[in-house]
């Protein structure tokens, strides 16, 4: 037992040092957190102009993908192209086989799982511009492959080869846009996204209807070839964009990571914008993420109580493929069966996925009225599950009625595809970038597009069978498989699937390490500044005397990261 008269050791400088900055940071922090709080909509559009279009830009990257996988399923409809790559029939006509098809379906899903693994370790490591920029060049030689290919054998190596990067873009994307925007503006530009996939297949499908007069080579050359209209801009403009201000913050550049918030950020004072600030909430976040997530490696997605969140993100991503979403590709199957001319099959396809993109922009209007990420996904399982139960009822019309239900059915798929793009095709993209932590968030996602992409690999050799009538020959009755199946991911949405809506990044961190219930996310209070925060990312920060910390100010000598 220590005397009354003994003295307790006085702190070192460095501990006094130590103190002063973490007391800095958690202030700074607190402040940022309060102001990103209370902004709304379009204060965060007047404040972060230039993180919007940086994030509009490198989402473009996913229409590539959503371009070239149109072109391939449009191009066994084109004789000159089964001329080329397909076998002669008995009847003398020409088709790519069965098993050909498949496998060129299938090329670019494997060599997507493959870019997202490759992604999950590149881009933290190099950062996403370079990662972005060096996929971008690697596509401008592979679609070389595609111009010139003489046999299916090449058209299949293209097609692996040009999934790699494409897996990079199917995360990369989601993880930039989440992490350049403040909370008003981040489900909006995560699910911004899904419009760029519904504007590259509308681009496909109105470069096949253009040449669809021709019966030479170049009805299907001229399409590859325009693939290389997409990455030289691209490369451009990704060259000048800021690097992610969180990932500079990880890898504990501060003052890099303080002048990309500066290019992403305007002069506008409406909300007291401080630059410094919002770099401690991030250093604040990251050092939080340290202390709850040891590790960085694809085994620590699986650890604690990053497991948790794992599990939601890898179901969300496959919720999308087990509600039907092969099933609804088939609207225009239906449609023919009812006496619709197939010349105007490409009219249908061109109008839904019109759909894609005008769904993104309902989806963003029920945002902006209040409606959360959970509420949007949860609901709108509902809707996919009432709708493929009417279609499986239809089965039970009686064959004199057949053309008037497969008109019914063909319909009542447009109306899925609209409900789905209004709610669980857009919000998806918002969820998976909010529901991670920094530290693991690529990696995250990457394992729940991946599994994303396995599931639509089986669902897509599945739903051919139950249509075939020379297989399963299901017909409508398909409608009953998938709605039981949608009904289970509305079971699972309702127990797991929490709301990030208006959460900062701490502050999920902290409700996930709580353990909250899903269902309890949106009403639980939190402080995340009550919590104890050390680490070498809060000593790279300080605050630097006699410089000014707001925007501003500083704002026209920023240098370019």
């Amino acid at each position: 037992m220590e005397s009354p008269g003994k003295r307790l050791p006085s702190p070192t400088e460095d501990q006094l040092q130590q103190i002063t900055t973490m007391n800095a940071v958690t202030r700074n922090a607190k402040s940022a957190t309060d102001k990103e709080h209370r902004m709304t909509l379009l204060q965060g559009i007047r404040l972060y102009p230039k993180a919007v279009a940086w994030s509009v830009l490198i989402s473009t990257c996913i229409c590539m993908e959503g371009y070239d996988v149109c072109l391939l399923s449009n191009f066994y409809a084109f004789p000159i192209f089964n001329r080329k790559y397909g076998q002669q029939l008995p009847d003398g006509t020409y088709q790519v086989p069965a098993p050909w098809q498949a496998g060129l379906s299938n090329g670019a899903n494997v060599g997507e799982i493959i870019g997202l693994f490759i992604n999950g370790w590149v881009s933290e490591r190099f950062g996403y511009r370079y990662t972005v920029m060096a996929c971008l060049s690697l596509l401008i030689a592979f679609t070389a492959i595609f111009f010139t290919a003489q046999s299916v054998v090449d058209l299949q190596v293209a097609e692996i080869l040009c999934g790699i990067p494409w897996g990079v873009f199917q995360t990369l994307t989601i993880t930039y846009a989440s992490e350049v925007c403040p909370v008003a503006l981040r489900g909006y530009l995560t699910t911004y996204v899904n419009f760029c996939w519904g504007l590259g297949q509308l681009i496909g499908i109105g470069v096949i209807k253009s040449m669809l007069g021709r019966d030479d080579q170049w009805a299907y050359r001229i399409p590859y070839a325009l693939q290389w209209m997409w990455p030289v801009p691209l490369l451009v403009g990704i060259f000048l964009a800021p690097e992610s201000p969180w990932w500079l913050v990880r890898k504990g550049r501060t003052q890099d990571a303080k002048r990309a918030l500066l290019r992403l950020t305007s002069l506008n004072r409406e909300t007291g914008f401080d630059a410094d600030e919002t770099i401690a909430m991030m250093v604040h976040t990251t050092a939080l993420e340290e202390k709850i997530t040891k590790g960085t490696s694809y085994l620590d997605c699986f650890k604690g109580t990053d497991r948790r969140r794992t599990e939601i993100i890898c179901m969300v991503w496959a919720i999308q493929n087990l509600s039907g979403n092969s099933f609804s590709a088939y609207s225009t199957y239906f449609l023919e069966q009812a006496g619709l001319a197939p010349a105007k099959a490409y009219d249908f396809v061109l109008g839904q996925y019109s759909i894609n993109m005008v769904g993104v922009f309902g989806a963003w209007f029920l945002m902006s009225l209040g409606i959360g990420r959970r509420s949007l996904y949860l609901y709108g399982l509902c809707g996919l599950c009432s709708m493929l139960f009417i279609l499986g009822f239809l089965g039970l019309v009686p064959e004199s009625g057949r053309t008037k239900a497969s008109l019914a059915s063909g319909s009542i798929l447009i109306i899925w595809s609209l409900i789905y793009q209004l709610t669980v095709g857009t919000v998806c993209y918002s969820l998976v970038a909010e529901l991670s932590t920094r530290r693991l968030q690529i990696k995250t996602v990457v394992l729940g597009r991946n599994l994303y992409n396995v599931v639509g690999i089986v669902c897509s050799v599945l739903t051919p069978y139950m249509l075939n009538p020379g297989a399963w020959n299901w017909g409508d009755y398909t409608g009953f498989f998938w709605a039981a199946l949608c009904f289970s991911g509305i079971i699972y949405t309702y127990f797991r699937v929490p709301e990030p809506q208006g959460r900062s990044f701490a502050e999920l961190d902290i409700l996930f390490e709580r353990g909250v219930s899903a269902r309890k996310f949106a009403t639980t209070d939190v402080d995340v500044f009550g919590e104890t925060v050390e680490g070498s990312i809060i000593e790279d920060y300080e605050e630097k005397p006699g410089e000014t910390s707001h925007f501003e100010d500083t704002h026209p000598s920023q240098d370019k990261i």
